[in-house]
C-alpha cells in the first residue's frame, strides 16, 4: 500500500501592479485638529470683540516715539549682554576645563553664584550697590557709585554676568562632546593648546553649542523686561510709562507683547540660519531644511496610496533574478 504524495507546486507570485494599498484613516488626528482650531477661533474672537480693549489705541501706538526708544534700548541691551556673555562664557568654560585647581575652583564658584541666584535679585543688587560701596576706586581716584552705576549699567552688568554663567555650561558641554582623539591628533602634529581650541575643538563643538545658544538669546531678549523694576528705559518701562498717563496700561502691554513677538521671531529665524550653516553635511541638515515639505507631504490626501504603490513587495523570483 503506497501513500500518494501531493505535488508541491510553487504558487505564482502576485503582480505588484494589482496590489491595492488601503490608506490608514487617522480620524483621531482630524478630530483633535478640529477641536484645537475651534478653541483657537473662540479665543481670538473673545479677545477681538472684547469691549474693554481699545484696539485703536494699540494700532496708533505701535510706532510711538517712546515705544521705539524703548525698543532700541531693549535691542542694544540684548545684543551687548549676549556678546559679552558669550565671550565670558567661553572664558569660564575653558577655565573649568583647566588642569589648574585654583582656576577650576574660581570658575565653578562664579557659575554657582550667578546661576544660583535669580536675575531680578542680581539687577536690584547692582542697582543698589551704592548702599554697600558709596564710592568705587582707590583714594583720590574714586568715583561716586551712583554716578558710575546707572540703571542701564546695572542692567547690563546683571544680564551679562548671568548669561556668562549659563553660556559657560553650554560651551563646556559642547567642548566635552568633541572626541578626545581630535585633540590628541592635533597635539601630535605640534599644535599648541590655544590653536587646538580655536581650529579643532570649537568649530566641531559649534554644532552642539548653537541650538542652546539660540534659545538663550530668545530667553535673554524676554529677560530684559525685568530691568523695568529699576527704570532702565527698556521697552516694558516705556510701555508702562505711556500707559500710566491715560490709563491704557493693558493696551500698552499688548503693544509691548507685539514687539517682543516680532523680536523673538527674528531671533528664532537667525538661529535657524546659523544651525543650517553649522549643520551642513550632517544627517540633521536635510531633515531640518525639509521639515515643512515633509509636513505638507504627510498632510496630502492619498499619501498612503502613493506610499503603498512605491513600497509594493518584489516577488521572490524577480528578486533572485536581480541578484
Amino acid at each position: 500500500m503506497t501513500a500518494s504524495t501531493p505535488s508541491r507546486t510553487a504558487a505564482a507570485p502576485p503582480d505588484p501592479g494589482t496590489l491595492k494599498a488601503v490608506p490608514v484613516r487617522h480620524y483621531g488626528q482630524w478630530v483633535a485638529a478640529v477641536v484645537c482650531l475651534a478653541l483657537l477661533v473662540l479665543l481670538v474672537r473673545a479677545v477681538a470683540t472684547n469691549e474693554t480693549i481699545q484696539w485703536d489705541v494699540i494700532g496708533s501706538r505701535i510706532f510711538f516715539d517712546a515705544i521705539l526708544d524703548g525698543l532700541v534700548t531693549t535691542i542694544w541691551l540684548t545684543v551687548a549682554s549676549m556678546v559679552l556673555g558669550v565671550l565670558g562664557g567661553v572664558l569660564v568654560a575653558v577655565l573649568r576645563l583647566s588642569d589648574n585647581l585654583l582656576l577650576r575652583s574660581i570658575s565653578a564658584a562664579f557659575v554657582w553664584l550667578f546661576r544660583g541666584t535669580p536675575v531680578l535679585v542680581q539687577i536690584l543688587i547692582w542697582f543698589n550697590l551704592a548702599l554697600f560701596f558709596p564710592r568705587l576706586g582707590f583714594g583720590g581716584a574714586s568715583v561716586s557709585t551712583n554716578d558710575l552705576i546707572t540703571p542701564f549699567t546695572a542692567a547690563l552688568l546683571a544680564l551679562t554676568l548671568n548669561e556668562a554663567a549659563y553660556m559657560s555650561e553650554i560651551v563646556r558641554g559642547g567642548i566635552l562632546a568633541v572626541d578626545g582623539g581630535q585633540r590628541e591628533a592635533a597635539e601630535a602634529l605640534g599644535m599648541t593648546s590655544g590653536l587646538v581650541l580655536r581650529r579643532i575643538v570649537l568649530p566641531q563643538a559649534m554644532k552642539v553649542i548653537i541650538p542652546p545658544t539660540g534659545n538663550e538669546l530668545v530667553t535673554l531678549l524676554k529677560t530684559t523686561s525685568l530691568v523695568a523694576v529699576i527704570g532702565a528705559g527698556d521697552l516694558l518701562t516705556q510701555a508702562q510709562a505711556v500707559g500710566a498717563t491715560d490709563f491704557t496700561r493693558l493696551e500698552m502691554l499688548i503693544v509691548a507683547s507685539i514687539w517682543y513677538l516680532v523680536l523673538t521671531t527674528i531671533a528664532s529665524a537667525g538661529q535657524a540660519l546659523l544651525e543650517r550653516r553649522f549643520l551642513r553635511g550632517s544627517t540633521h541638515a536635510r531633515g531640518r531644511s525639509w521639515l515643512l515639505r515633509r509636513i505638507a507631504t504627510d498632510l496630502r490626501p492619498g499619501r498612503n496610496q502613493d506610499a503603498g504603490a512605491v513600497a509594493a513587495p518584489v516577488p521572490p523570483s524577480e528578486e533572485r533574478d536581480a541578484r
